[in-house]
This record gives structure tokens, sequence and C-alpha cells, in this order.
């Protein structure tokens, strides 16, 4: 019988990793060879620890950093077509705790009281995400899908169908998975949320 012959001990860029950077690099390699041109919910910029390039653009709508310009996802402040990427890490937090706290999280990252609200701000981000990248421009979008009051809301199915409709083509998706995650509801009734998604378009 004829052997085939594979090649081995090659480098393959996977859709799913535990590691966040790692995911990130990949992107860079296949999508955006100059890195991240506006990452406009820096936050502290945890994407930029290790070896991504920080952005040439840095905002936030409650700066946190030094060199971070305050500004809003939905209203930036560049010209049509002008970016070639963006890196999008929106809040996925919804809801209140019982206590009414807002907490650490919350305080430091925008929350919504119900996943529609959510859903509208991305949807109002795509389409100035869509204003300001020049034709083939690369919009990468963090996301996380949801139960709220006992309902599952699948967001990242709702984000694509958001870029369709702003006319962008979905060019790829990643999935970072995490190993542990703390769980204090005894009693579930879905699949707990141990993985996020990268996904990436173009204009």
């Amino acid at each position: 019988m004829k052997q085939l012959n594979f090649i081995r001990n090659v480098d393959i860029i996977r859709s799913i990793s535990y590691n966040q950077e790692e995911i990130l690099q990949w992107i860079i390699e296949l999508h955006c060879p100059n890195g991240f041109e506006l990452d406009p919910t820096y936050s502290i910029g945890n994407f930029y620890k290790g070896r991504i390039p920080e952005p040439k653009y840095k905002f936030d709508i409650n700066p946190m950093a030094p060199g971070v310009i305050q500004a809003d996802v939905i209203a930036l402040p560049f010209k049509n077509n002008s970016i070639n990427s963006i890196i999008f890490d929106p809040p996925f937090i919804v809801g209140m705790p019982k206590d009414g706290k807002p907490g650490i999280m919350r305080t430091r990252f925008s929350h919504y009281r119900k996943i529609p609200e959510l859903w509208e701000m991305y949807w109002k981000a795509i389409k100035e995400f869509c204003r300001i990248l020049k034709e083939n421009g690369i919009l990468v979008f963090k996301c996380q899908d949801t139960i709220d009051s006992g309902r599952q809301y699948l967001s990242h199915i709702e984000i694509v169908n958001m870029a369709k409709k702003a006319d962008f083509y979905t060019k790829d998706l990643f999935i970072l998975c995490v190993s542990n995650r703390i769980i204090r509801q005894a009693r579930q009734f879905h699949a707990r949320k141990f993985h996020s998604y990268f996904l990436v378009f173009e204009k």
C-alpha cells in the first residue's frame, strides 16, 4: 500500500486557542499586517501587554490610561473612509446585582440593563466603523454570547447579521476558550459560556 506523505511540524493558524495574544497575533498575520490602527474601547490596554503593538489611535468613552482620548464609538472623530483597521472590544455586561451596587467590572466598563440595549449600541458602532473604514478595511470584533434572565442570547450571530446588513463580509472567526470560570449559580438551565469570539469583518 502506498504511504501518504503528510506535512509535519508546520505552524498552522487555528480557529481556536486558550491564549488571547496568540489569536491576536494570528489575526495580524492573516488580516492586519500593519497591526491595528484604531482601538475605540482601549480601557487600560490589556491587548497590548505582551507582543501586540499599540494602535495608532486610542479612544475610550471613559479614558483610564495615558494617551487615550475621550470618544464614543458611535461618533468617532475621523473622516469617511480614513481608517485601515479597527479592533473593538465592547462591554458584554448587562443587568445589575441584587444589591444594586455596580461593582468593579461595571464601574470600569459600560454596562446595559438588557441585551437588546447592548445590541443597539453594537449596531450603531458597526455603522460608524463602516463609515470610517477604507474599502477592504478590517474590523475585528470581540464578543461573547450571554444568558440573561434565563434566556439565551447568541450575540455572535446577531453581530454577524448586523455586519452583513452594513455591507461587511465575515472574513474569519476565532474562538478564545478559558479553562476555568467562577460559577455562582447552583442550578443551571443552559451550558455555561467558556469561550468568546473574535470576529473578523472586511468592508
